[in-house]
């Protein structure tokens, strides 16, 4: 079943008088349970579409069509629910909240996704264990490794159900054994739980190891798209 059309997406930015294309004419589609990476280099326009799709930011031209339902027609509080339950995002940088435990950073999506909080203890207990931090609960940010940190980001970005997982360069700050590791994490949570990935690499042969698909962004336009008929 489709889960992602984009049509002539663009999204151009403005320096005082100057029109700044950061992206161009971009038309793809995407599976759900599909595993696809967006490649390029920095400025390339990949995090720019990943931000379109995750509604974090509007596109200047085209269309994105998420489930059936055309985005550009979504109202704020539609665009939110998509941010909260629709999409979830795991960044280079990870984000979480310095001042709060693991557990605390994965309840705190949870209390926004609506979740009782006389679950939000258990469920967040489980999300840290099936990626492998079980052991880790109360510890916060500056206390784990750089991998277990992007563990945490991973378990949170799961908290609501999530159509999709969108990974923004998710090993960039990360050693490669690490890197490794969670590349691996990101795609058994795509082969065993059905979980549909896109993730933003200037690392071609990391992606072409995992993806089904590969797009290729070059100065803010696709350049190439790659169809893998099988993943080890």
């Amino acid at each position: 079943m489709m889960l992602i059309k984009t049509i002539q997406l663009g999204r151009s930015y403005k320096k005082g008088s100057i029109v700044i294309p950061a992206l161009q004419d971009a038309s793809f589609e995407m599976q759900e349970g599909m595993f696809l990476s967006i490649v390029g280099k920095s400025g390339s326009g990949k995090s720019t579409l990943l931000n379109l799709i995750g509604a974090l930011d509007r596109p200047t031209s085209g269309s994105i069509i998420f489930k059936g339902k055309e985005m550009k027609t979504m109202t704020r509080t539609e665009m939110a629910r998509h941010r909260r339950f629709s999409v979830g995002m795991i960044f280079q940088s990870f984000n979480l909240i310095q001042s709060r435990n693991a557990l605390e950073n994965v309840e705190l999506a949870l209390t926004f996704g609506g979740l009782p909080r006389s679950k939000r203890h258990k469920k967040a207990t489980e999300l840290l264990s099936a990626v492998g931090l079980e052991n880790r609960l109360t510890h916060r940010p500056d206390e784990l490794s750089g991998g277990e940190t992007q563990r945490v980001a991973i378990a949170r970005a799961l908290a609501n159900n999530p159509k999709v997982l969108l990974a923004d360069e998710p090993t960039g700050n990360l050693d490669s054994e690490t890197s490794a590791e969670i590349i691996s994490l990101l795609k058994d949570l795509n082969a065993n739980n059905g979980l549909s990935v896109i993730m933003v690499t200037h690392d071609f042969e990391t992606a072409e190891k995992v993806s089904e698909r590969i797009i290729r962004l070059k100065d803010g336009l696709i350049v190439e798209t790659i169809e893998k008929q099988e993943v080890l």
